[in-house]
């Protein structure tokens, strides 16, 4: 999918469905309105002072807000198959008429009940305009799934292994016309679900939510590929992405996820490092996949991890699993970890590295006097047989601390700090 002002393969279905909302409104002399299947709006008449406040937040936000969504889809409005009128809090009622095609949903459109009720004739008028929205929003929703499937398709030829296949997905790129050449710079960000159960039967609210983070990207393109459980977005911008944006995206993902699946929802995501040069895509989502990973694994991490600002990790997590998991524990860490029965030292030494081996610091963050502090430490010396004033000793437990921790969340347990 690409997120841009002009989305190609539109413009035609736009044009078609405004006629049928202007029509049937200088018919009826009513204002109309047809939303997407998330209330949404799609395309709206001229008003015939019959608008309300809920109606104008529409217009100008193209939106309304959550709970007036929530409200009317607590009537049941997604399981109508003909017009209905619907009570709404705060607002004039509605007629709505559900837009169909070949029994699939694919929006509503409204009239605003502005104190006359409406006659049959009026009604049927309504579910008249509302199945011919439906056949040109269907022909649009076709045209959007092929186009999506081909961009998705060079995607994926694009992070390959074999250069020749990437080579052949930039030419295809290029052909495409997604974006200029005033777009240079192109960042992987990497979703993943933290489960795989029922992966299959969330599918369809897994790529809306993709969708939906993509809708954040309005002054430059992103396009998205969707799998059942995980999924990734290039961002193709002309400077590198802001902090603040790829927030905003991973926030609408997840958002968008827990109100069409699972309100408990949570996902991970990998940022990868920005590039210049779409020959170097693959190595921005490798990193991706890579901080996804991170986000998956690390406690303390947070949802959203950065490739760059994973210190060590960055190193270890190219490690394949079952290496990793087989000289994790290195000889020091484990006589430490055999010793230390209420990880006690473990976490001592953890908080010690955590401060670059600063001893105020490690005593506040433990809350222990620093004569306290310089015993265990003493005693750990003394246990894994490492000097912590020497260099290759401190780099020998540090990397056997991460690698613990790495693989302890491989196995899916966890260990006290």
């Amino acid at each position: 999918m690409i997120a841009t002002h002009r989305q190609k393969g539109s413009v035609v279905s736009d044009a078609d469905l405004q006629s049928i909302v202007d029509e049937l409104a200088e018919r009826l002399q009513r204002s109309v309105a047809i939303d997407d299947p998330s209330i949404r709006l799609i395309a709206a008449s001229r008003h015939f002072g019959d608008e309300d406040a809920l109606r104008i937040r529409s217009v100008l936000d193209r939106a309304i807000e959550p709970a007036v969504v929530e409200h009317l889809f607590a009537q049941g409005i997604a399981r109508w198959t003909g017009p209905g009128v619907v009570a709404v809090e705060n607002a004039l009622p509605r007629l709505c008429a559900p837009v169909r095609c070949n029994g699939m949903l694919l929006g509503y459109l409204w009239l605003i009940d502005a104190g006359d009720a409406f006659t049959e004739a009026e009604i049927a008028a309504a579910d008249e305009a509302a199945a011919t929205a439906g056949t040109v929003l269907y022909r649009r929703l076709l045209l959007h799934e092929r186009s999506k499937a081909r961009q998705e398709a060079i995607l994926r030829e694009l992070v390959s292994p074999d250069a020749a296949v990437r080579g052949l997905a930039i030419a295809d790129l290029h052909a495409e016309q997604l974006f200029g050449d005033d777009f240079g710079h192109f960042t992987v960000l990497s979703v993943q679900r933290r489960t795989t159960e029922d992966a299959a039967a969330h599918q369809v609210a897994f790529e809306a939510a993709l969708e939906e983070g993509v809708r954040a990207v309005t002054d430059d393109v992103a396009l998205m590929v969707a799998n059942r459980a995980r999924g990734w977005i290039l961002l193709v911008q002309r400077h590198p992405p802001a902090r603040a944006l790829v927030d905003t995206i991973a926030d609408r993902v997840t958002t968008r996820l827990r109100r069409l699946s699972d309100p408990a929802a949570r996902l991970a995501f990998g940022l990868g490092n920005t590039v210049t040069d779409l020959r170097s895509v693959a190595l921005s989502y490798e990193h991706a996949t890579l901080a996804a990973r991170a986000a998956l694994l690390l406690p303390g991490t947070g949802d959203l991890a950065r490739w760059g600002e994973l210190g060590p990790y960055e190193l270890l997590l190219k490690l394949p699993a079952d290496d990793l998991l087989t000289t994790a524990l290195t000889p020091a860490v484990a006589a430490l970890e055999q010793a230390d029965n209420h990880a006690v030292l473990i976490g001592t030494l953890t908080t010690f590295f955590d401060h670059a081996g600063n001893i105020q610091r490690t005593a506040d963050s433990l809350t222990i006097h620093r004569a306290t502090l310089y015993q265990r430490l003493k005693r750990i010396e003394q246990i894994t047989g490492c000097s912590l004033d020497n260099g290759d000793d401190r780099l020998v437990l540090h990397l056997g601390l991460k690698l613990r921790t790495l693989a302890a969340a491989y196995r899916g347990q966890t260990y006290p700090n």
